[in-house]
């Protein structure tokens, strides 16, 4: 009965968000579908929860721009609500700035000022920062307390998770020196699962597309690709600049320049792959979710009903599998960085046990 409750709890919060989709198009417009998944896996100004026929239910945030003559402004986003202008700014609805504030220059044309503010997704980054710190501090005191007594509820659960994610990731690839880098791979982990799960909700404070954002997936991947090579030891810069291969492929450098390029090649490999899969995932449950309203615009009353039975299921299931992607990409992005730091401490006499055994395999 429990699972029966939160089944129907799920099914009710995705109906909630096509509620949202429902008033997101003007009246009397098609649904652009391509705009509206557009709009919501973008970064906004304003947190918008939900739509009450005209009025909108919003979390207003602060604007801070500084013009090009103006200087320095900050004001609320409600300023910039409804295509106004405020103080010579406004948010652009087409063209390269779509959806960015801008002002307009001495010529008429648009362009973008200093722009700060305070957006959606970094509020959502506040929140999810928070609940970290909560739950880290939470399960440290409990431990603290009680190290001994078995853990219940959201403590066991990131008992067995931490357990998991060290003894099955951090040891196994780093090795002697893991303790090293298990706080930073632990917080990388738990930091993309939380956001992906937080992504799933849709209503407020859910619904913001951290993951799935490029610019965040790109300094995750840097902050790894710093890591990796500020710490490399000198076996690992040595096989990358002069690699145990016939020296034809070293004079030219042909093997140095793949292995340089390598270096940046596997930051770019994290990067993409995290926000690409979010990303689609996220589209995907938009684009099941419009069928609805689609259907309702072309096809009679019996047609519409069967498709919308047809998109809340497989939304609904595209939802479950998007839990499982929320970890699994977490755990990806945790083992590939703690693979890549593994390999960049490899010390000179692991690199020589490694060409004895391998001459012990081919003489067997």
């Amino acid at each position: 009965m429990k699972y029966f409750r939160n089944i129907l709890f799920l099914i009710f919060a995705l109906l909630f968000s096509t509620s949202v989709v429902a008033g997101s198009s003007k009246e009397g417009e098609p649904l652009n579908v391509g705009e509206f998944i557009l709009h919501h896996v973008a970064d906004a100004y304003e947190w918008h929860i939900a739509q009450i026929g005209s009025y909108d239910i919003t979390v207003p945030l602060p604007v801070i721009v500084r013009g090009e003559t103006s200087g320095w402004h900050v004001f609320s986003s409600n300023k910039l609500k409804h295509e106004h202008k405020y103080k010579g700014f406004y948010v652009s609805h087409e063209g390269d700035f779509s959806g960015k504030i801008v002002e307009l220059d001495a010529a008429g044309n648009e362009i973008r000022p200093l722009d700060l503010s305070f957006t959606k997704n970094a509020l959502a980054l506040v929140i999810c920062c928070t609940l970290l710190i909560v739950i880290f501090m939470t399960t440290a005191r409990s431990f603290k307390k009680k190290p001994l007594e078995s853990k219940r509820g959201l403590v066991g659960l990131m008992e067995i998770l931490i357990l998991d994610i060290t003894n099955g990731i951090i040891k196994p690839c780093i090795g002697k020196t893991y303790r090293k880098h298990a706080p930073y791979l632990l917080t990388l982990f738990f930091f993309i699962f939380l956001n992906n799960v937080l992504g799933l909700i849709p209503i407020f404070p859910g619904g913001a597309n951290i993951t799935g954002n490029i610019a965040i997936t790109f300094f995750l991947a840097l902050i790894t690709f710093l890591i990796v090579n500020i710490g490399g030891s000198k076996e690992y810069w040595r096989e990358i600049l002069w690699p145990d291969v016939p020296i034809w492929l070293k004079v030219p450098p042909i093997m140095p320049v793949i292995e340089l390029v390598g270096i940046f090649t596997k930051p770019f490999a994290l990067m993409i792959r995290l926000f690409a899969n979010i990303l689609a995932g996220h589209a995907l449950v938009l684009g099941l979710t419009c069928i609805i309203f689609i259907a309702a615009e072309s096809m009679n009353a019996i047609a519409c009903g069967s498709m919308t039975v047809i998109s809340v299921f497989f939304s609904v299931f595209i939802s479950f599998v998007e839990l499982l992607v929320a970890y699994f990409q977490a755990y990806i992005f945790t083992l590939l960085s703690a693979v890549f730091i593994g390999l960049a401490r490899v010390e000179p006499h692991h690199h020589k046990d490694n060409k004895t055994q391998d001459k012990a395999i081919e003489i067997h």
